[in-house]
């Protein structure tokens, strides 16, 4: 089955604080540009052709979420059209993630994973997270390292080698049935992102090229990255 004939979905989760932003509005709803960056993402993937999207996001954000989805054309309408769907997330992006699967009906298909501050993602590499994933069962993206890095060991350290390390980014796409079923297995307390769900459920875990750009905002300096990004992909 080709990817097109596929179920795809997309969960957008948007779970963070502005407390590294040092800002009072939770970070996925700081403005870049004219709309907050939370929208910037949902819209990016509401683009992408048969595509449902389901953000995730705290219960204390709701209303917020609400008027931004009121007062922006394009979101209303997915809203209207059943391509956006909102839903509660959990303590933990595990939790949140698994309430995100828990939405999708189908078990059939592929789904991607998706950090709602990370609105430079571009509609080329999800159609190719999309096609690799149906292929591989997982695409997950990923970076080389461009600078030297070392390893702490208690008091020492030392140097590894950086071309056996990749920067893991998102999207992080899966086989929708195989994803469902890792999830299920139960959090553990090294999961560091849905690739290792999955690794951990016995589950190859296929790496492609990411992009420099696909930054996640976390602290006024990457929002300040993203602006000239933004301004350049135009």
């Amino acid at each position: 089955m080709s990817t097109s004939e596929q179920n795809r979905f997309s969960i957008i989760v948007a779970g963070g604080s502005g407390t590294r932003m040092r800002s009072v509005i939770a970070k996925q709803f700081l403005p870049l540009f004219d709309k907050p960056i939370l929208s910037h993402t949902i819209e990016k993937f509401l683009s992408i052709p048969e595509n449902k999207v389901i953000a995730v996001l705290p219960l204390d954000d709701m209303n917020f979420w609400e008027d931004i989805i009121e007062s922006n054309e394009i979101l209303t309408e997915a809203v209207e059209t059943g391509k956006l769907k909102t839903v509660v997330g959990g303590a933990t992006r595990y939790q949140s993630v698994s309430n995100g699967l828990a939405a999708i009906s189908e078990n059939e298909g592929l789904v991607a994973i998706h950090d709602g501050v990370r609105p430079l993602i571009t509609i080329e590499l999800i159609e190719n997270s999309f096609k690799e994933a149906s292929q591989n069962g997982s695409a997950v993206l990923a970076v080389e390292l461009k600078d030297s890095a070392r390893e702490i060991n208690g008091q020492k350290n030392h140097q590894i080698d950086r071309s056996k390390i990749r920067l893991v980014q998102t999207p992080q796409t899966f086989d929708l049935n195989k994803i469902k079923a890792a999830f299920a297995l139960g959090e553990q307390s090294n999961f560091t992102d849905d690739a290792s769900v999955f690794e951990y459920a016995g589950q190859s875990v296929n790496l492609i090229d990411g992009d420099y750009r696909n930054i996640k905002i976390t602290t006024p300096e990457d929002l300040e990255i993203a602006e000239v990004f933004m301004k350049s992909m135009k």
